[in-house]
């Protein structure tokens, strides 16, 4: 199973070591690096670890925190971006549809550069906006699903509608 954890780096004789790694079979602290590779098309480098103690491999992947900006919400309060918190709509919306992880990781991955790009502070319906758009198209009945949320259709006309438009294309 791959995770995305971060490492320290130890600088033994030009050769950089990435040893303070926690092994997640048996905890200990130390692990060698085996392979490593760019991943996402450059935008991680994954890493294939053997722990120093019991020998188990693992997979982990780096990758640059371009996601460090704050949300502007409805009532102008203002918080962290959490890309879990977004993933998890995203995923409800997905429930039960042929929609993989990693369509939803490069979704969210492309939507990050882009808010990240836009400044310091990004509003909340901007963000639900982007991902609505993008989501239709990874997968129209869960845009329909995420829409439904994001715009609060209040009645079955206003669902019919969007719908409408869906079908009108």
């Amino acid at each position: 199973m791959a995770s995305v954890l971060s490492s320290s780096c130890v600088n033994d004789s030009n050769m950089t070591l990435f040893k303070l790694m926690i092994c997640p079979k048996c905890k200990y602290k130390s692990t060698s690096v085996v392979d490593s590779r760019e991943a996402n098309e450059g935008r991680s480098i994954r890493r294939r670890r053997e722990c120093d103690k019991c020998h188990h491999r693992f997979t982990t992947f780096e990758k640059v925190e371009t996601a460090n900006f704050i949300v502007i919400k409805k009532d102008d309060s203002r918080e962290s971006y959490d890309r879990s918190k977004v993933e998890r709509g995203v995923w409800r919306a997905c429930e039960k549809r042929p929609v993989t992880q990693e369509k939803i990781n490069g979704m969210l991955d492309a939507l990050e550069e882009v808010w990240s790009g836009s400044g310091k502070e990004v509003p909340a319906d901007i963000i639900g906006r982007d991902v609505m758009h993008a989501l239709k198209m990874i997968d129209e009945v869960s845009y329909i699903r995420f829409a439904s949320v994001y715009r609060q259709f209040k009645d079955v006309e206003t669902f019919k509608q969007e719908l409408q438009k869906l079908l009108d294309k």
